[in-house]
């Protein structure tokens, strides 16, 4: 008779409960931990005594056999067989390993398909999309056997300062919220056993550290925690199932985030409704030690973590193997260990991997790299590329005569990268010294196993520019300085190129990762929103030569130029483009695609303003009661949402169809294009709660949508808003929606507001949960004769 764990046509919940039924305490302490890839493996490949010395009771995951080695993806997906197989063999019960590995731009793994990193994502502003390259990412972590990923980053970004900004999808809990529940459905899928499992990280507001320092304290009130950091959690758990959670580096006011009830369960669960597994970031548990200092040894934050409801640690078993003993001696409840252990199980079911265990390796690499998922890393590059300024409509470029390329981020194929695509992410080991210890190190692996630059084929902008002129023009170099330092070697040459040329552009920016040369990324916090090294002054260089400029940014720092955005034409953001940036960034150039990516985030004047974002509540935003500071502006340099394209838009006819506190109102605005090119418009709606019972955001985006249209067409969007998305916390901390005065407001961006209207939105206090918001839906139709 078949044992009931191992029954497909059991119920999970009676298959989870025989299975601990049957487990030892080391087995199920087992469960809560994982163990390096690199532990498994010797020079020659998997070594099989190590694997069942080590996995003799088990192991929850298997940690990154991508990110930590240079195993091309058929290797990957022999190795993770291999382990799998043993990992099963080895154990009395046989359980079978998940391998976890990061992908929040694509997959970390040799071979991989290399996405924009997650902030251009964002600026796609298009969630159909997003799951388009999540399903991408579904298909080759699938390949290798890797069934749980740790993204998407749902921080809040309010702090440019930080360094993992550029991992976010903003500053905008329902943009964030939108664009990661599209990211989680593309790789989770509605049946998990054909799916990866997202982890929903960092819970909770790791985006807004003191002074920007990474796992620095966050200060938050209640309200602010729930309403704005914790809404694009909620958002993925209500909408696409978001099936795990890790935790946050951080301490909200006096609570580590690893450590804490009240964030990992009261919060998480209990109001949020989160059903999931709960994962460690890396050696959160260790760091309750060494870094908050609210355990003393290895057994008393085992037991913080585990009470508060961390269930499983990463990325190796450690503190946690002290619960055995701290059962034993009866210091912590059998019962909480059952809790995380059910967890843990109730994945690894959910997966389908007591039934299929292994991966496809047979065809592997069929999967990678294929043309049309290079061009959908294309198409995505692209759309998320955003238009700053276009004075005289210098943009889009006509292809002929002589064009000077210039900056050290022309043709730069490191600087496509983000901090957590591979191989950037990797110089953390392939790149380490003896003496480096870097904070969050991966382990050293030896041979075949290596990490290393294994690149895919990356495009820079010189070489996608040089493809698309062909003959028409003659696309010259020259880099004139590095992304830092101090070298002039070829700072006159870039200018006099610039000097004969008839248009130049100028590729400046930074370069990703977590090492100590980076400017910006993990660990890669900065007091300085200004360009780097000889940047600036290489702009100003280049414009004095009064030869028609444009300023292309690539990195994921979140810049103040205020000089550039003044004095150069033309200004385009293209974040991390990924491996195909070079052609999506000429193809906007050029005028091949139409711009029309969004802001995420609001972008500063100076690092004075910050935080500086589009979600100031009243009394905020502004200095009372001149309203400007002594030394310059309040107001941004270029707002949330905004965006140009090479056509115009024009809005008209606002129509807002009021329902009540608990009735959705509709809003209609027709668009049209007034321009000469097709293009796309992201039709943002806002709404302003002009009277509450708590000071409210001043202007707080509901919902946005993309219109595509050609030259003279024009189309209707309407938009269905549900009340419990006007809903917030009263000073008795009641999730409510409260009559009154409601002014929606239709736009471009933040500031590019068209048009508006004030209505009254009748009825009671009514009263919703967070857990139980409804999202802005949007309906496009064509509108005219």
């Amino acid at each position: 008779m078949t044992d009931l764990y191992l029954d497909r046509n059991a119920n999970v919940a009676d298959r989870v409960d025989d299975l601990i039924a049957r487990m030892t305490l080391d087995e199920k302490v087992a469960q809560l931990g994982g163990v390096w890839v690199t532990d498994l493996v010797g020079p020659d490949g998997v070594d099989e005594d190590r694997v069942r010395s080590r996995l003799r009771d088990g192991i929850g995951h298997v940690t990154r056999i991508g990110a930590s080695t240079g195993l091309r993806p058929d290797e990957s997906a022999r190795v993770f067989n291999e382990i799998q197989r043993l990992a099963i063999d080895s154990q009395r019960l046989g359980i079978p390993v998940v391998v976890h590995e990061e992908s929040v731009a694509g997959l970390c793994a040799r071979g991989a398909t290399v996405f924009p990193q997650a902030i251009g994502l964002a600026a796609t502003w298009d969630p159909d999309l997003l799951e388009s390259v999540a399903g991408v990412i579904r298909a080759q972590m699938l390949a290798v056997g890797a069934r749980q990923t740790l993204a998407p980053v749902f921080d809040i970004a309010r702090d440019p300062r930080w360094g993992r900004v550029e991992e976010t999808y903003g500053e905008d809990p329902v943009l964030s919220g939108s664009m990661g529940t599209a990211y989680v459905r593309g790789l989770q899928t509605d049946d998990l056993r054909e799916g990866v499992i997202c982890t929903g990280k960092h819970f909770l507001g790791y985006g807004l550290p003191e002074g920007g320092m990474n796992h620095a304290p966050t200060h938050l009130g209640p309200r602010e925690l729930r309403e704005v950091y914790a809404e694009p959690f909620a958002a993925a758990i209500r909408d696409a199932g978001l099936a795990s959670i890790m935790n946050a580096y951080c301490s909200i006011d006096g609570l580590p985030c690893a450590g804490s009830a009240a964030i990992l369960t009261d919060l998480l669960r209990d109001e949020l409704g989160f059903d999931g597994l709960v994962v460690a970031d890396y050696y959160a548990v260790s760091l309750l030690i060494t870094h908050h200092h609210t355990a003393a040894d290895r057994a008393t934050a085992a037991a913080q973590a585990l009470a508060a409801g961390l269930d499983l640690e990463l990325p190796a078993l450690d503190c946690y193997r002290e619960l055995v003993r701290l059962v034993e001696d009866r210091v912590v409840d059998i019962g909480l260990v059952d809790r995380a252990v059910r967890r843990v199980l109730e994945s690894k079911f959910r997966l389908g991997l007591f039934e299929k265990p292994y991966a496809d390796d047979f065809r592997t690499a069929t999967l990678f790299e294929t043309d049309e998922q290079r061009a959908l890393a294309r198409r995505t590059a692209a759309r998320s590329i955003v238009l700053l300024k276009n004075e005289n409509r210098l943009l889009p470029l006509a292809l002929q005569g002589r064009i000077a390329v210039l900056g050290p981020l022309a043709d730069n194929v490191r600087g496509l990268q983000g901090d957590y695509h591979y191989p950037a992410h990797c110089e953390l080991t392939y790149e380490r010294s003896p003496e480096e210890a870097a904070p969050l190190e991966l382990p050293e692996s030896g041979g075949a196993f290596s990490p290393g630059p294994h690149y895919t084929d990356h495009v820079t902008p010189l070489v996608g520019l040089r493809r698309l002129a062909g003959d028409n023009a003659t696309v010259e170099h020259e880099p004139g300085c590095a992304i830092t330092g101090d070298d002039r070697s070829h700072f006159d040459a870039a200018v006099a190129l610039a000097t004969a040329a008839d248009v130049a552009i100028v590729f400046v920016g930074g370069e990703s990762g977590l090492m100590r040369h980076s400017t910006v990324g993990e660990t890669r916090d900065a007091t300085d929103l200004s360009l780097t090294g000889l940047q600036q002054e290489l702009v100003e260089a280049v414009v004095a030569t009064d030869t028609p400029t444009v300023v292309v940014v690539i990195g994921g720092r979140v810049f103040a130029l205020p000089w550039i955005a003044e004095n150069v034409p033309a200004v385009v953001m293209a974040w991390l483009p990924g491996e195909e940036g070079g052609n999506a960034i000429a193809d906007v150039l050029c005028g091949a695609t139409n711009p029309s990516g969004r802001l995420p985030v609001t972008l500063p004047r100076t690092v004075g303003q910050v935080p500086i974002h589009a979600g100031h509540r009243f009394g905020g935003g502004r200095s009372q009661f001149w309203g400007d500071y002594t030394d310059g502006p309040s107001s941004p340099l270029f707002s949330f949402g905004h965006g140009l394209s090479y056509t115009a838009f024009e809005y008209e006819d606002l129509q807002v169809r009021s329902g009540s506190t608990r009735d959705v109102t509709e809003i209609e605005v027709t668009v049209t294009n007034t321009g000469e090119r097709r293009g796309e418009e992201v039709v943002q709606l806002y709404v302003t709660d002009e009277v509450a019972s708590v000071a409210r955001p001043r202007r707080r985006l509901i919902g946005f949508g993309r219109v595509e249209l050609e030259p003279g067409e024009l189309s209707t969007v309407t938009y269905t808003v549900h009340p419990s998305r006007l809903a917030f916390y009263d000073p008795d901390m009641r999730f409510v929606c409260e009559p009154g005065a409601f002014t929606f407001a239709v736009g471009a961006s933040w500031r590019d507001i068209r048009l508006s209207s004030t209505i009254e939105l009748p009825g009671d206090v009514a009263g919703y949960r967070q857990r139980e918001i409804q999202s802005t839906t949007y309906e496009v139709r064509p509108a005219g004769p």
